[in-house]
């Protein structure tokens, strides 16, 4: 049998390229050859991780004309045409050198915002999947939005969440309110380049006869999402985390994580602070690699941290901190806030979610935080920030039920008194935090089911490379 070899092509955001690393993994491990095609910036942040590449694993790394990544105040539109231009070319030149040498690729896969890459695979006719890195419900509020729901859906945007701005939309078994829809989707957003790139991506599926649509989530988590667009072959193979992390009964391998984990070395110091603290003890807050919080919200959750009491681990990156004029009021704060927990730049969030001393986790509801955070049986305080957070944080609070969802006041700030509510009552033992806790406990088993061998994640997987 001659070898499988196919391409995965990931957006260059950690919040592609985690997940895309892990399917590439498990590609690997059932002996598919996997081509990595991204930027030089992403390509080097994973080399200067110092992770061992696995066996079985080619980078292909090509320029966007942004070799040294993304910057604050660099245009967004510009970057993302450039990374089209520069994009499809090298992979077409790609594709088509290899088909000449006699080593056809069997399949591309790619994840979202990258739309140039199933158009390629199109022109090249090369067979595609699309990766989705989201949960399938958000899919399902894309897919409704561009065929035919976009008047319902921006009517609703920004009206007050009573009862009669309430969304329904086909497929879905829940409502949502305006606060629930993906912020792409709001015409008065300004982080608006996205939504042209979606748009096109559908027009793309639209053109193709069952369209694989591999998504990061498993059957039992969203059933109706993944059956609600019949023309869509929408497959659960998620969690896509690392296997390392599935079986607590197992010792871990610490090949296991290599390309796998986040893509930031940070001290390791934190690992002894949480391991001498008690069981679900600890407060671990993190709001990802992109989103910085005003100061003024930054205070506020430092105060409800404070005035709560209990340990906690902060993540501030760099980013966040660069962003903020540092005054004799942030000092002493910060100085306040280290005598009860303790702040890092970046953490292993695996490692962190993973370590019995979890308490839970107040999170900005990206959605591999949020896919984490179920898997390791860790309830939430939802803080969702922008694009699909809002529709996460919805899931978690009244879908899946493991967490609160903050509320802000008029001004968009969240106050420390909410903050310390939804800290009281999820992390207590009243009613609501114990409900949380047992339905927490019911993710984690469901989804590490669903990855394991005979899980329904799993088979789906199987399945599709016996395919290609």
């Amino acid at each position: 049998m001659a070898q499988i070899s196919i391409i995965v092509v990931t957006f260059p955001a950690q919040g592609c390229i985690n997940p895309a690393l892990q399917f590439a993994k498990r590609l690997i491990s059932v002996g598919v050859e996997v081509n990595f095609f991204t930027t030089h910036s992403t390509h080097r942040r994973m080399i200067n991780t110092g992770a061992s590449t696995p066996a079985g694993l080619s980078f292909i790394p090509f320029s966007d004309g942004y070799n040294d990544g993304f910057k604050p105040g660099d245009d967004i539109n510009h970057f993302v045409s450039e990374l089209s231009l520069h994009g499809s070319q090298t992979l077409s030149n790609l594709i088509i050198s290899n088909e000449n040498q006699g080593r056809p690729f069997s399949c591309i896969v790619y994840t979202l915002l990258l739309p140039w890459v199933a158009e390629v695979a199109h022109e090249l006719h090369l067979p595609s999947a699309l990766l989705w890195v989201e949960p399938a419900t958000v899919f399902n509020i894309y897919y409704n939005y561009f065929h035919g729901y976009e008047d319902l859906i921006r009517d609703n945007m920004g009206k007050n969440d009573d009862h009669s701005s309430w969304i329904r939309l086909p497929g879905l078994p829940l409502e949502l309110r305006s606060r629930d829809v993906p912020s792409i989707l709001d015409a008065e957003n300004a982080n608006n380049f996205t939504a042209p790139l979606f748009k096109r991506l559908f027009e793309l599926l639209d053109k193709e006869n069952k369209p694989k649509v591999l998504v990061n989530t498993f059957e039992s988590l969203e059933p109706e999402a993944l059956r609600s667009i019949s023309k869509f072959d929408m497959i659960g193979i998620g969690p896509l985390i690392p296997s390392a992390f599935l079986d607590y009964g197992k010792e871990k391998d610490p090949s296991d994580t290599s390309f796998g984990g986040d893509l930031f070395q940070s001290s390791k110091d934190y690992k002894q602070w949480l391991n001498l603290k008690p069981k679900r003890s600890v407060i671990y807050v993190s709001f990802g690699s992109i989103s910085v919080l005003s100061k003024q919200q930054t205070e506020e959750i430092g105060r409800a941290l404070l005035d709560y009491g209990r340990p906690f681990l902060w993540v501030i990156t760099e980013k966040q901190r660069n962003a903020e004029e540092k005054g004799k009021e942030d000092h002493e704060l910060r100085e306040e806030l280290e005598k009860l927990g303790k702040i890092v730049p970046w953490c292993s969030q695996m490692e962190v979610l993973s370590n019995p001393s979890m308490g839970c986790f107040m999170t900005h509801c990206g959605w591999n935080s949020t896919l984490e955070s179920l898997v390791c049986g860790v309830p939430m305080v939802a803080f969702p920030q922008w694009i699909d957070q809002r529709t996460n944080a919805k899931l978690v609070e009244d879908v899946w039920k493991t967490g609160l969802r903050v509320k802000a006041n008029k001004e968009g700030i969240v106050e420390r008194d909410e903050i310390k509510r939804c800290l009281d009552l999820v992390m207590e033992d009243g009613e609501i935090g114990e409900e949380i806790r047992r339905n927490a406990e019911k993710w984690k088993d469901l989804g590490r089911e669903a990855a394991m061998e005979g899980g329904s994640s799993y088979k789906n997987f199987k399945a599709f490379v016996s395919e290609l």
